[in-house]
């Protein structure tokens, strides 16, 4: 058995889970400082799908508008 699939793996990934879940949470909360809101930021559903999640985040679609917001705040 590899630690992928062994218990310590399963705490692995739930870590990573974890941790995907808080950066997200971060992030929508330092764009919304800077008055930007992401609808879809979220983790990607696929990513969380398999036996040893790999989570990835989505940051979604916006409109112009506020991918120049975005563009200006990264400046």
């Amino acid at each position: 058995m590899t630690a992928e699939h062994g218990p310590l793996g399963g705490r692995h990934s739930a870590r990573c889970v974890e941790e995907a879940e808080e950066t997200v949470r971060e992030l929508r909360m330092a764009l919304a400082n800077a008055g930007i809101t992401l609808p879809s930021l979220r983790l990607d559903a696929a990513s969380l799908a398999r036996e040893a999640p790999c989570p990835r985040v989505e940051l979604g679609g916006c409109s112009a508008e506020v991918a120049a917001r975005l563009a200006a705040a990264l400046r």
